[in-house]
């Protein structure tokens, strides 16, 4: 093996270390890149001068018309978080299905995915849910395993639901590989995948896993009845007519503001970054209408500079990383390496999934993403028969199971942070094990039917 390659290994791998180690993730990014371009330099296998091309690089990445989406969601989503709304939709639903027997379960799902859709940040998301619910289902009786996965699992419908910011980041990720993967074959007039076609191609799948989490817990309420119990009836609870009503007044809002930002993209009106801005818009006249605006602005911008400065500080730290493991030689030794795997496409494919659930345990979504598809993207997409939104759909997958599953699944942290001290640790990692699996199985539902992820992008954009 030469010795750049070796190198390319090695800085990998000291990464991987560092991060488990629990150093900052762009901060290790950064400094262990440099670290192995002095060695590069001083064993005379890379010039240390190609990190000349790093700051047009982040010039790049901070003018990018995507990325300028992810603060305008972010913003969105901390707003909504602000005004409320989730309050009024748990309310307003438990209401509706509580008599049911898993009728609060029920209501989390729904209330989960319409909030996913609302704000597309899962932090914002769980700490909302595990705060209002988790204490009402544990007074009507809810087994604290079941309560805990269910609000977990629910929560990270925001790492898959438009307007995900994964989905943001992984449509910029793949649309830089899927050309470069295309120029290096010879293709001068290369297609393209942007951020669009991820939202399009994610609503079948989205929508696939909140009928296994129903289907779920359908099946908990007949065969554990006791660990979903029906909440008995309240006497002043409004009914009939008043319900409807009330149903009608809290859905009204946060639903035309969903179909003003998804309706706008998926119907080619506006870019995910025009409509981004839209649904910030629509967020603080949300806002306004129930709560003083003045008191909200100043934390809403305070949480989303601190999301979004987080994200790009990682974003910059990954460029430099990218940089560096290309001038190692690092791309070619991949490509070469998941094109000799047995089973041609599909065995590179299922190897780049296994690593991912993997690293999964020790880094988070946007760890992954940074470091791993930038590598691993080219590669796959010069490979013959991988759609790349077919391919952006199965990562995003996989990487909303990696938010859940121990020990380092963000959505445990978060859940922890906010739970009530009847859920312990324990009640949270064994709840999320059924979700866990039913996310497995949906991957091996997309494997076996990748139109699940393509029909609705080739019906609306012909791709």
């Amino acid at each position: 093996m030469p010795l750049a390659e070796l190198l390319a290994i090695l800085m990998v791998v000291a990464v991987i270390i560092a991060l488990m180690a629990g150093y900052p993730v762009a901060l290790t990014l950064a400094g262990v890149s440099l670290a192995f371009a002095a060695a590069g330099q001083v064993l005379g296998v890379m010039a240390f001068g190609m990190l000349g091309a790093l700051p047009q690089r982040i010039y790049g990445v901070m003018t990018n018309e995507v990325l300028l989406a992810i603060p305008l969601f972010i913003f969105m989503g901390v707003m909504l978080e602000r005004s409320r709304v989730a309050e009024d939709l748990l309310e307003t639903m438990g209401r509706l299905f509580g008599t049911l027997r898993g009728g609060l379960g029920f209501s989390v799902v729904i209330v989960g995915t319409l909030l996913a859709a609302a704000k597309g940040v899962v932090g914002a998301t769980t700490v909302t849910m595990g705060l209002i619910v988790l204490p009402s289902m544990l007074r009507f009786g809810y087994d604290p395993r079941l309560a805990a996965g269910l609000v977990a699992a629910t929560s990270t419908l925001a790492q898959i639901f438009p307007p995900a910011t994964v989905l943001v980041l992984l449509g910029d990720q793949l649309g830089n590989a899927y050309q470069a993967a295309q120029l290096s074959q010879g293709i001068f007039g290369p297609r393209s995948v942007n951020v669009s076609d991820l939202f399009a191609g994610a609503l079948v799948p989205g929508f696939a896993l909140v009928a296994l989490y129903l289907g779920y817990l359908i099946a908990v309420t007949i065969l554990a009845p006791k660990a979903a119990p029906a909440m008995p009836p309240d006497p002043q609870a409004p009914r009939g007519f008043a319900l409807a009503r009330r149903l009608t007044q809290v859905l009204i809002a946060p639903v035309l503001l969903i179909f003003a930002v998804l309706g706008s993209i998926l119907g080619g009106v506006a870019t995910p970054t025009e409509a981004a801005s839209i649904g910030a818009v629509g967020a603080v006249a949300l806002a306004a209408r129930r709560s003083h605006l003045a008191t909200l602005l100043r934390p809403v911008a305070e949480k989303t500079t601190q999301i979004t400065a987080m994200i790009f500080l990682i974003l910059i730290g990954a460029t430099l990383f990218s940089l560096v493991f290309r001038a190692l030689g690092g791309d070619d030794m991949v490509q070469r390496a998941l094109a000799g795997l047995p089973g041609g496409a599909g065995g590179a494919v299922l190897a780049v999934m296994l690593a991912m659930f993997l690293l999964g345990f020790v880094m988070d979504a946007f760890e992954i993403i940074f470091v791993v598809v930038p590598i691993v993207a080219p590669a796959l997409l010069k490979l013959p028969g991988i759609d790349p939104v077919w391919l952006g759909i199965m990562m995003a997958v996989n990487l909303q199971t990696s938010y859940m599953h121990p020990p380092l699944g963000p959505t445990l942290f978060y859940l922890r942070g906010v739970a009530p001290p009847e859920i312990t640790t324990r009640h949270i990692y064994i709840g999320i094990i059924p979700f866990v699996l039913i996310q497995l199985c949906a991957l091996i539902v997309l494997w076996f039917v990748p139109g699940l992820a393509t029909m609705l992008p080739h019906a609306l954009y012909g791709k």
